[in-house]
C-alpha cells in the first residue's frame, strides 16, 4: 500500500504529498487545472507558511506554476483563484505579478474573470480616515485568471459538455458575484465556495476530464469535479486536511468509506 496515496475511489484521489516534490503526476496528462494558491497574507496554516517575503513568495510561485506547466496537456487550461492585489505586510500587484510569472514560465493567457465576492463588509482598515494623507483602497475582489498551455481550443477528451444554456450565458460574463465559504463551516482556513471550481468546471472542460488542484484544502475541486462527473485529483501536504476533504466526499458526495486509505488495484485516476 503506497501511505502517500490518502484515498482514491470512483475516478477521485488524495495525494497526502508535497506538490512541489511528488513525482505522482505525469507530466501532460492533465485536463485542467482549478486551484487557490497560499497568498501570503499570514494564514495560520497547519503545515504551511504563509509569511515570507513577497521575492520568496514569487520564486515559490515560479516552482509551483512550472510544476503544473508541465503537467497539463498541450490543450489543458488553467483557472488560477487569486488576489488581485494585497495591502498585508505592504502593497503589493499580487494578481499581475503572478500572471506575468505564469507567462515568463510559459502560459499562454486568455482572459481574467473578477469574482465579486462582496467581503467589502469585513474590512477594518481606512488608512488616514477622512483624510487624504494615507488612505487603503481595498478591492473586495478577487481574480480567476484563465491560462493554458500551448493550444486554446481542445482536441482531446471526450467532446461532451454539460453546461446549461443559461449557465453558458451568464458564467461567459467576466463577472463572477457569489459569496466566498464560511472558514468555520469547512474547518479550513481559507476555503473557497463549490460555486467557483464548479463554473470552471462546466465552462472549460469535457464531461470525464481529469482535473488537479495541487493545492486542495479542504477538498472543494474534488467535490465540484466529483459531482459534475469528472475525474480528479487532489495534492495535499498536511494530512489533516486531507482527512478534512475525505470527510467531506464522504458526507456531500456519497462516496463508500469501505474503500478509503489505499488504491484499488488496477485502478486509474
Amino acid at each position: 500500500m503506497n501511505k502517500k496515496t490518502f484515498f482514491s475511489l470512483d475516478g477521485i484521489k488524495i495525494l497526502n504529498e508535497d506538490m512541489l516534490t511528488t513525482p505522482k503526476i505525469e507530466n501532460n496528462s492533465i485536463d485542467l487545472i482549478v486551484t487557490s494558491p497560499p497568498y501570503n497574507v499570514d494564514i495560520k496554516y497547519e503545515s504551511h507558511n504563509d509569511k515570507i517575503s513577497y521575492e520568496d513568495y514569487l520564486e515559490f510561485s515560479k516552482k509551483w506554476l512550472s510544476r503544473c506547466y508541465n503537467w497539463l496537456k498541450e490543450d489543458g487550461r488553467f483557472c488560477l483563484n487569486i488576489p488581485l492585489d494585497k495591502n498585508k505586510g505592504g502593497q503589493q500587484s499580487v494578481g499581475a505579478d503572478l500572471t506575468v510569472l505564469a507567462k515568463d514560465i510559459g502560459f499562454k493567457y486568455h482572459s481574467t474573470i473578477i469574482w465579486n465576492e462582496g467581503n467589502i463588509s469585513r474590512r477594518t482598515a481606512w488608512g488616514s480616515w477622512l483624510s487624504a494623507s494615507a488612505p487603503y483602497v481595498i478591492s473586495p475582489v478577487e481574480l480567476i485568471v484563465i491560462l493554458y498551455k500551448n493550444n486554446w481550443k481542445k482536441s482531446s477528451g471526450s467532446g461532451i459538455s454539460d453546461i446549461a444554456k443559461n449557465e453558458f450565458i451568464e458564467w461567459t460574463n467576466g463577472l463572477w458575484t457569489f459569496s466566498g465559504e464560511s472558514k468555520k463551516k469547512i474547518g479550513h482556513p481559507a476555503p473557497f465556495p463549490v460555486e467557483l471550481p464548479k463554473r470552471c468546471i462546466k465552462l472549460f472542460s469535457f464531461v470525464g476530464d481529469l482535473v488537479l488542484d495541487p493545492f486542495m484544502g479542504s477538498g472543494t475541486t474534488l467535490l465540484a469535479a466529483y459531482k459534475n462527473n469528472r475525474r480528479a485529483i487532489g495534492l495535499e501536504i498536511d494530512e489533516s486536511y486531507c482527512k478534512l476533504a475525505k470527510n467531506r466526499l464522504i458526507s456531500e458526495c456519497k462516496i463508500n468509506e469501505r474503500k478509503l486509505f489505499g488504491e484499488r488495484k488496477n485502478e486509474k485516476v
